[in-house]
């Protein structure tokens, strides 16, 4: 299970064989879970050591539950003069963000900091110095809302944010984004019963963004750039604009999922129809993970792509179920990201693509389909069988 993060002031920490929590905040009251009455303090949450230990992480996810939830009911008079950045801190990280997986954990992080002031944003999130550095930074004069009271955030103040985001050219998406999370801040606040009023977000008037039609390749520039890929950006493509799959699903994609075989499989809980790509886990900042529910799906694997998946599989080694189907010289899985930076982005500056991303080639493939219905998959090996299939078969 994730790691719950506790606000600064009540972490854990071991002494004498057990997990303990320190109220040190000496103004501020908590509740004993067992008599009900205030506590200051110290207070023991498990054992540290033996058969029945604790994780630190378990330890966390009990002095949460039993000790520091508590304490916001016993602090109303506190709550009025409540910063938004306090009550980010204090309540909507631990108590929504956290509850999230890495990705929306880490979508939170990425996008308050258009709200809050970047270093601080970091301070919430235990990001160490050494480890933010070339990061995002405050922008001067930029409307953030860390120190507007929460009751005193009006609809006023939302429309500075979401014009500021506008003016400096933020993409639709992001600005979205920002609209959602600051939304998202208000429904919490309120849900916990610290803003009475109605969520500023609703009643914002805010600014029209031109809509920009997505980038797609003709074809002679999606042959360009397959002629200019190499392993892994070539196969991570392919299956992109085969299946539409996500980058994170790629990279995460194991044997054990794919069935290349004529008859059903029965590896897993979960058996894999023949000739079968089962969506089950995503390869996420270093960390695989289930997809979300709604993500979980079977693909059939179409011609192109089970030649490519057949010449993977005989390679000599990473072939076991457990494997990766891409990865790296020491079997790791693909890090994106690097793919990203260093071959994509070049290709397609070479190329006069500045433009490009793993998303043209998944729009690449909606737009296709909506084009060629059934026949979507055979044109689209058509188109790409002189250029990509001897090459595949050549590896």
């Amino acid at each position: 299970m994730d790691r719950v993060r506790l606000p600064l002031q009540n972490d854990v920490y071991q002494e004498k064989g057990h997990w303990k929590i320190e109220r040190r905040e000496e103004s501020a009251d908590g509740v004993d879970p067992d008599t009900n009455e205030q506590w200051r303090g110290e207070r023991s949450i498990g054992p540290a050591t033996g058969p029945a230990r604790l994780t630190k992480s378990a330890a966390q996810r009990v002095a949460w539950t039993n000790y520091v939830s508590k304490l916001s009911q016993n602090e109303t008079p506190a709550q009025s003069g409540m910063t938004i950045t306090e009550f980010v801190e204090t309540a909507f990280v631990p108590k929504h963000v956290q509850e999230k997986r890495l990705a929306g954990r880490a979508f939170y992080q990425a996008i308050l900091k258009h709200v809050l002031p970047p270093e601080e944003v970091d301070r919430i999130f235990h990001v160490g110095q050494d480890m933010s550095k070339g990061r995002l930074k405050a922008i001067p004069n930029w409307p953030y809302l860390g120190d507007i009271r929460l009751q005193d955030c009006v609809p006023e103040h939302i429309e500075r944010l979401i014009s500021a985001a506008v003016a400096r050219g933020y993409s639709p998406h992001m600005v979205t984004h920002i609209r959602s999370v600051v939304s998202a801040i208000f429904s919490h606040a309120k849900k916990l019963q610290h803003y009475q009023h109605d969520n500023p977000v609703k009643t914002a008037v805010l600014p029209k963004h031109p809509r920009s039609s997505p980038h797609l390749l003709s074809v002679t520039q999606l042959k360009d750039v397959l002629r200019a890929m190499r392993y892994p950006e070539k196969e991570m493509t392919l299956i992109t604009m085969l299946t539409s799959m996500s980058i994170g699903e790629i990279c995460g994609l194991q044997w054990k999922h794919v069935n290349l075989t004529g008859i059903r499989s029965n590896i897993t809980d979960e058996p894999i129809p023949p000739i079968t790509i089962g969506v089950r886990k995503q390869w996420y900042r270093g960390q695989l993970e289930s997809v979300s529910r709604t993500r979980v799906r079977n693909l059939p694997i179409p011609e192109l792509l089970l030649l490519m998946l057949i010449k993977l599989s005989g390679r000599g080694k990473w072939t076991g179920p457990d494997d990766f189907v891409l990865v790296s010289r020491a079997g790791t899985p693909i890090n994106a990201i690097n793919i990203t930076s260093r071959r994509l982005r070049t290709i397609g500056n070479e190329l006069q693509m500045p433009w490009l991303t793993w998303h043209v080639f998944r729009h690449e493939h909606f737009a296709l389909e909506a084009e060629l219905g059934a026949e979507f998959q055979f044109q689209l090996a058509s188109m790409f069988r002189s250029e990509a299939q001897q090459d595949i078969l050549a590896h």
